[in-house]
C-alpha cells in the first residue's frame, strides 16, 4: 500500500489545529458520557473510541512538531 505524501501547508495546518481542537471537545464529551453511564458495554466503548482519538491527535502532532499544542488547544 503506497502512502499518502502529508500536506504540510499553511491552509493543512490551520484545518488541521482546527480539528485537533474539535477531538479536543469530543474527548471532554466523552469523558463526561462515560461518568455517567452505566453500562459497561458503553463505557467500554467510548473508552475505544477516546483511545482513537487520541491516536488521531498524536499523528498530527507528529505532523507538525514546530506547533505547541498545548497552546493550539
Amino acid at each position: 500500500m503506497d502512502e499518502k505524501e502529508e500536506d504540510k501547508s499553511a491552509e493543512s495546518r490551520d484545518q488541521h489545529i482546527k480539528y485537533y481542537r474539535s477531538l479536543n471537545e469530543m474527548i471532554l464529551k466523552m469523558h463526561s458520557e462515560i461518568n455517567v453511564a452505566k453500562d459497561e458495554a458503553v463505557k467500554k466503548h467510548l473508552d475505544n473510541r477516546i483511545d482513537a482519538l487520541n491516536k488521531d491527535k498524536k499523528r498530527i502532532e507528529q505532523m507538525f512538531p514546530e506547533i505547541d499544542w498545548d497552546e493550539a488547544s
